[in-house]
């Protein structure tokens, strides 16, 4: 079991560190992890979770920013040459382009840019395995275990997300106060919708769920007429007077056919770029919010 001494006040802020190696090694051998394997860990730590990695796979790649943690693993693993230790922050770093997985119990305050990073990646990590808190990992998978949000349906042509176990809160140190799961992110070999229709399926998606309040038949009457609403409502089985979130992600995919089928190439250009302008906005939000946060915050943050 890893030394229990009490972390630095700037990990606490965002990352609860595993304690127990044999439940490490126990999800290690359930993955999909193989001997041949190259493996990414973000947010190294102590190196608990590394040590497990590098008993299991040919290369390991642990990226840790804290300026202490990087020397003690530096030291730790320092006769082991299949483990790289890397200094810096995960999102500033440039991911391969040959083959790769990811397993890692990733800071909790960054898990929404981690995982865009790695699903927008040219060349994203065929298996991810990442512990996030259990709110976090809803979102990002969607039904079933939660509704679809607009980043669950938009990458779910690429990626199959599962959660694959629930941990104890005295798994970690210090105890969280939410719930944490180990969340598996899976690129799909035949992607769902095709390379030539990706960007017009996200500018799509991106363009309903910004304009469907108060429902999915406002926010698509400039795309459909009122009775194209009406018979693809009631083909694919969902009430004109749903949400984005209480559509299956099936129901997106055969809503996207049925647009690329029943709406003119003028009409298609309404929701043209819809997803960088939604994107857009919302990290002017997310500026404008960091802004905000106090000198303290910025001093005890990790990244």
């Amino acid at each position: 079991m890893e030394n229990q001494q009490k972390p630095r006040k700037s990990v606490l802020f965002s990352q609860n560190l595993l304690r127990d190696l044999n439940l490490i090694e126990q999800l290690v051998i359930a993955s999909s992890l193989k001997p041949d394997d190259t493996v990414y860990e973000i947010g190294a730590g102590k190196g608990i979770i590394t040590e497990v990695l590098a008993s299991h796979c040919k290369n390991v790649v642990a990226i840790e920013s804290d300026p202490q943690f990087v020397g003690q693993l530096k030291q730790r693993y320092a006769t082991q040459p299949n483990v790289t230790i890397v200094q810096g922050n995960f999102l500033d770093h440039l991911l391969p382009k040959s083959s790769y997985k990811v397993f890692s119990n990733i800071p909790f305050n960054i898990t929404s840019d981690i995982i865009r990073k790695l699903v927008n990646a040219d060349t994203p990590p065929t298996d991810s395995y990442l512990i996030t808190q259990y709110e976090a990992a809803l979102k990002f998978a969607g039904k079933p275990y939660g509704k679809e949000s607009l980043f669950s349906v938009q990458i779910k042509p690429w990626f199959e997300l599962l959660i694959k176990y629930q941990f104890k809160k005295s798994d970690f140190t210090p105890e969280p106060k939410v719930k944490i799961v180990l969340l598996r992110i899976t690129k799909r070999q035949k992607p769902l919708i095709s390379d030539n229709q990706s960007k017009v399926f996200k500018d799509f998606v991106a363009y309903v769920f910004n304009r469907s309040m108060p429902n999915i038949k406002v926010g698509l009457k400039h795309i459909f007429t009122g009775n194209q609403i009406s018979r693809i409502a009631k083909d694919l089985r969902f009430s004109e007077s749903a949400t984005p979130t209480q559509l299956s992600f099936e129901q997106w995919l055969d809503l996207f056919k049925a647009f690329i089928s029943l709406v003119d190439i003028k009409k298609r250009q309404i929701v043209a770029g819809s997803d960088s302008k939604l994107k857009n906005e919302q990290a002017g939000i997310e500026k404008y919010h960091r802004t905000r946060m106090s000198k303290n915050w910025k001093k005890e943050a990790i990244f």
